[in-house]
């Protein structure tokens, strides 16, 4: 049976993953927000430069707005990857995979 020939996606998937990009960094800020919100009751996460924060906060900060960003991101790159599959048949990656 003859081996088939793995087709490649053409660069119609680069303004597409940007606007992913985009869309997943508003959408996982909105997410930080709320959950700052949640767990120390402001509206405002610490900024590292605030003088009147403690080191612990601005890392705890900093560690949960990490984590927010890369779960969202990878939900978002996933879901547009398969839909784009879907829709043409290829996956968007090469074979190494996506960005990182």
């Amino acid at each position: 049976m003859p081996k088939k020939k793995k087709m490649k996606l053409p660069l119609a998937y680069k303004p597409l993953g940007f606007l992913l990009g985009w869309a997943s960094g508003a959408l996982a800020g909105l997410a930080f927000q709320k959950t700052w919100q949640a767990i120390r009751h402001e509206e405002d996460a610490p900024d590292a430069l605030d003088k009147d924060r403690s080191w612990g906060e601005v890392l705890l900060a900093a560690a949960i707005q990490g984590a927010i960003f890369a779960v969202v991101r990878s939900a978002v790159d996933r879901s547009g990857a398969t839909a784009v599959e879907r829709a043409t048949g290829v996956w968007p990656a090469g074979d190494k995979g996506g960005r990182d």
